[in-house]
């Protein structure tokens, strides 16, 4: 019979995202935008790529341009194997960054 440590280091490897929210508009899913850098095979240039996911959210309050954490799970749907761990920034956040380094004090 497994232990609680066991289903732990299960869970513990599971993978792991980061990612923007791109659209919230359905009932508890959200899709995320997953980029990552990669250098070009033949002209060595560093380029970006990026993939959606689509991930479960019982949280109402996640908004597009949040940045969220996502981890792989059992298939909820046909198109949703993620579901949302964590909210890393709110998007208002991000914006109030970006306003206050483009007008320093």
């Amino acid at each position: 019979m497994p232990q609680a440590s066991d289903a732990a280091l299960e869970r513990r490897s599971r993978k792991v995202r980061q990612g923007v929210v791109v659209s919230n508009k359905m009932t508890k899913s959200i899709v995320v935008r997953v980029s990552r850098t990669v250098r070009h095979p033949i002209y060595q240039k560093v380029i970006q790529r990026s993939k959606k996911y689509m991930a479960h959210c019982e949280d109402p309050s996640v908004k597009e341009g949040d940045v969220v954490r996502i981890m792989e799970c059992r298939p909820l749907s046909r198109n949703k194997r993620w579901r949302l761990v964590e909210v890393v920034q709110r998007a208002e956040e991000a914006v109030q960054l970006k306003e206050s380094a483009l007008n320093p004090v």
